[in-house]
């Protein structure tokens, strides 16, 4: 936990669910019962307190994190992409078809001189260049992209900080 100040979210949210959460980011799957030592509660109020946090949304699942390396898919990169047009039915398109895409791990629309940010995960630079030909290029309303191919993960976490 950072040593600064951190304001609760508005909500329902108290020190014990926040303590909950922050337990949960570092090991999913903490048991119950291991979850209710560190938070210094009883196993019973502990579970209503999860299931609390999943049914509100706060949790939004469990997953396991994957050694890509290990999986062939090494290489990371990220690509700006900037449509021919930015109307509303170009974006739904678009957004459609980088939904189906399982190389793209990530899209997010922003704001600057470009539409779109996308991660991608790959084997290798030949592995990109034929997803780029087969896949990023056909994709809805692309009219330009950059390409900015990850030498080195400084830091990668998916964990928020509460």
């Amino acid at each position: 936990m950072n040593s600064h100040i951190r304001s609760l979210p508005s909500g329902d949210l108290d020190r014990i669910d926040m303590r909950i959460l922050s337990a949960l980011q570092v090991d999913g799957r903490l048991s119950n019962l291991k979850l209710a030592e560190t938070v210094a509660l009883s196993p019973t109020a502990v579970l209503a307190r999860t299931q609390r946090l999943q049914r509100e949304g706060y949790i939004l699942g469990y997953e396991a994190r994957l050694n890509p390396l290990k999986l062939g898919l090494g290489m990371t990169v990220f690509v700006e992409v900037l449509l021919d047009r930015t109307t509303a039915n170009v974006f739904d398109e678009f957004k459609a078809a980088v939904q189906v895409q399982e190389e793209i791990m990530e899209c997010h629309m922003v704001a600057g001189g470009f539409d779109y940010l996308l991660k991608t995960r790959m084997a290798d630079m030949a592995a990109y260049r034929a997803f780029a030909g087969s896949v990023l290029w056909q994709l809805p309303g692309v009219r330009e992209t950059r390409t900015y191919a990850v030498m080195e993960e400084v830091k990668s976490s998916s964990r928020l900080p509460l």
